[in-house]
């Protein structure tokens, strides 16, 4: 069992402002660094660190060292990764004292994908592996289209969210990965309750995860409901991977099969621990690192209400009679 990241690969230009510089404004940033970043990069990462094995697919251009070191000090194998002689994928990221970001992003190689090297990725998948998939690559619907005929379950993070991606056959997704932002603008609605409903509507067949930034994530998948909370994180430093750091491990406990409420737990805290870092990639902490936040106690507990709890609850009210 593997996951195949077909994803973005981006060099992070990363400057940390006291706030989001305005419309006319010039303004001197308090430090610079480059990262290795990209959404596919760091889902790749995140899935890699739990231990399952991921290979990256995909292109890189110049100066692709960066992004290629990266990978392989995540664990990703890089077998499937192609060359083009033009740039690297590359974003802009403004951090400010708050933790927060805001990102532009310049496609690069990350739009070279071609149907004849998607069908040559595909080739290498069977139904018991996994096609991950985020908006920052050309081909998606080809892509979900493809792989959903061969019988390869497909994961999606609809990010960033764009009109486009409201025409892609998410329906055919076995996941599908939104933020609250990114959900309401696909779905629509005003509150996490509509937005939720309207995606389960509109995707009858996929699984659900919605997250919801300080207020947890909830999933969806048939008859399974589930809302998790967030963890008490003392100080957040850098948001920028913290959603990827949630998705790669969600994606590797549903690839293990572990139950839906114990993979949200782990990717819960795991993607706490990445916000109290600096950075991206390197942001995102293994496994052991998990499990020993987790034992400790040192993030809290997680409010956590699950409809298996409440079906097994009245089955016992049931019995007791």
């Amino acid at each position: 069992m593997k996951i195949v990241n077909l994803g973005s690969l981006n060099v992070d230009h990363v400057y940390r402002v006291d706030q989001f510089i305005v419309a006319g404004e010039t303004k001197a940033c308090q430090s610079l660094a480059e990262n290795a970043g990209g959404k596919g990069l760091n889902q790749s990462v995140a899935a890699a660190r739990t231990g399952v094995e991921v290979y990256h697919a995909g292109f890189v251009g110049q100066g692709s060292a960066i992004l290629t070191d990266a990978l392989t000090r995540g664990g990703v194998r890089l077998d499937l990764l192609e060359t083009k002689d033009i740039p690297n994928g590359h974003a802009i990221i403004q951090v400010d004292d708050n933790g927060q970001n805001c990102i532009i992003i310049y496609g690069g190689t990350n739009q070279c994908l071609t149907e004849e090297y998607i069908d040559r990725v595909l080739g290498q998948l069977t139904g018991d592996d996994m096609l991950l998939l985020q908006n920052e690559t050309n081909l998606v619907p080809y892509a979900i289209e493809a792989a959903h005929a061969r019988g390869i379950p497909v994961a999606m993070n609809v990010a960033p969210m764009d009109e486009k991606a409201k025409r892609y056959p998410l329906g055919k997704l076995r996941w599908l990965v939104v933020n609250e932002i990114e959900g309401a603008a696909l779905a629509g609605g005003s509150t996490f309750e509509e937005t939720m409903d309207n995606l389960i509507a509109a995707y009858p067949e996929t699984g659900i995860v919605l997250t919801l930034g300080s207020e947890g994530a909830w999933f969806h998948d048939g008859d399974r409901d589930i809302r998790m909370g967030c963890a008490k994180v003392p100080k957040v430093v850098d948001t920028t991977a913290a959603g990827d750091t949630f998705l790669g491990y969600f994606l590797a406990g549903m690839l293990n099969q572990l139950d839906p409420a114990e993979a949200l737990r782990r990717a819960t805290f795991a993607s706490a621990l990445t916000i109290q870092s600096p950075g991206a990639a390197d942001s995102i902490p293994n496994a052991a690192q998990v499990d020993a936040v987790i034992a400790s106690g040192a993030l809290g507990e997680l409010a956590c209400t699950d409809s298996a709890d409440a079906v097994k609850d009245a089955k016992g009210a049931k019995d007791a009679k």
